[in-house]
C-alpha cells in the first residue's frame, strides 16, 4: 500500500491571544507553542491530543476533553499547514476573537512557521462516507479540493456552494475570516440558554428568512464558515487538508467529528505508537 509524503511545520514562537469565551464568555489567555509531538491541548495537568477519540461533545462546538470551541484554531493550524503545536489555556473555553479564524492566523503567522522533518501517511480508502438525516461528507484521495453547501431552507432564503482548491486559493483571505452564524429566530433562546457569550454585532453573522441582518463580509459568508468548521474538525484526524477532496452539505460538528473517526482509523490505525499525535 503506498504512502504520501506528510510535511510538517510549528510555530517559531510562542503566540499568545487573549478574549472571551465565545459561549461562556469568560475571559481566557491561550498560549500556542512550537512542538514536535502533534498537536495537544492543556489546561492545568490535563493535556489531550487533537485527535477525534478524544472528542467529548459536539454541542454548538467541538470540546476535547473538557476544552471547548477547538474548531476555529484547529481550521487555523489546518489553513497554515501547522502540523505541532502545544496550546495552553487557563480557562476551559477558546476565545471567540472576531468570531472566526482570522487573528488565529494573524497571530500564529506573525511568529513564522518553521519546517519539521516530514514523515509519510497511507491513505488506505477509495472514499469515505458519512451521513445524518440532513447532511451528509464525502471524503476522497485528492488535491485539496473542498465544496460545501449550505441550505437554510425557509429560514434563510439562499443556497449556498462555495468550492476551496487548496492548491490555489489562499485560505487566510479566503476562508479564515468568515464567522460564526445565526438564525435570526434562535438568539434570544441562545442568549437564554448562556451561548454566544463572547460574541457580538460585530464577530457573528446573523441570518433571517429575506436575508442577512447584519453585514456580511462575503456573499457567501455562511458557507465559507461551514466550510471552516468542517477543517476544523477534519484535521482532528491528523491529515493535511491538501491531500483530500471533500464535499459536504448541511454537516455540523457531529457529522464533522463521526467522519473525522473514520478518517483517522483509516489512515493510522497500528501506527499510533510511532506517531504520538496521530
Amino acid at each position: 500500500m503506498s504512502s504520501v509524503l506528510r510535511l510538517r511545520k510549528t510555530v517559531a514562537g510562542t503566540a499568545c491571544f487573549e478574549g472571551r469565551g465565545l459561549h461562556s464568555g469568560v475571559p481566557v489567555r491561550v498560549e500556542v507553542h512550537p512542538g514536535e509531538h502533534g498537536i495537544f491541548f492543556a489546561i492545568g495537568p490535563e493535556r489531550i491530543a487533537a485527535r477525534p477519540d478524544q472528542v467529548t461533545d459536539t454541542w454548538r462546538c467541538t470540546r476535547l476533553g473538557s476544552i471547548s470551541t477547538i474548531e476555529h484554531l484547529m481550521s487555523a493550524l489546518a489553513g497554515l499547514g501547522i502540523t505541532d503545536a502545544e496550546i495552553e489555556l487557563d480557562a476551559s473555553e477558546l476565545p471567540a476573537l472576531d468570531g472566526s479564524a482570522s487573528r488565529w492566523c494573524e497571530g500564529l503567522l506573525a511568529q513564522g512557521l518553521i519546517d519539521l522533518p516530514p514523515d509519510d501517511i497511507t491513505l488506505p480508502f477509495a472514499r469515505i462516507f458519512e451521513k445524518s438525516d440532513s447532511g451528509s461528507i464525502a471524503i476522497s484521495r485528492g488535491a485539496g479540493l473542498w465544496t460545501y453547501v449550505f441550505d437554510g431552507g425557509e429560514r434563510f432564503p439562499e443556497r449556498q456552494e462555495f468550492v476551496f482548491d487548496v492548491s490555489r486559493d489562499d485560505y487566510a483571505s479566503q476562508v479564515a475570516p468568515a464567522r460564526t452564524l445565526v438564525f435570526e429566530d434562535e438568539v434570544a433562546a441562545a442568549r437564554a440558554a448562556g451561548l454566544g457569550g463572547g460574541l457580538d454585532e460585530s464577530s457573528v453573522l446573523v441570518l433571517g428568512s429575506t436575508g442577512y441582518v447584519n453585514p456580511a463580509r462575503f456573499p457567501d459568508e455562511p458557507a465559507r464558515h461551514k466550510l471552516l468548521d468542517l477543517m476544523g474538525d477534519l484535521y482532528l484526524a491528523g491529515v493535511p487538508i491538501g491531500l483530500l477532496n471533500v464535499s459536504a452539505e448541511r454537516s455540523g460538528h457531529r457529522l464533522n467529528v463521526g467522519a473525522a473517526r473514520r478518517l483517522y482509523e483509516a489512515c493510522w490505525s497500528g501506527r499510533r505508537d510511532s506517531n504520538p499525535q496521530p
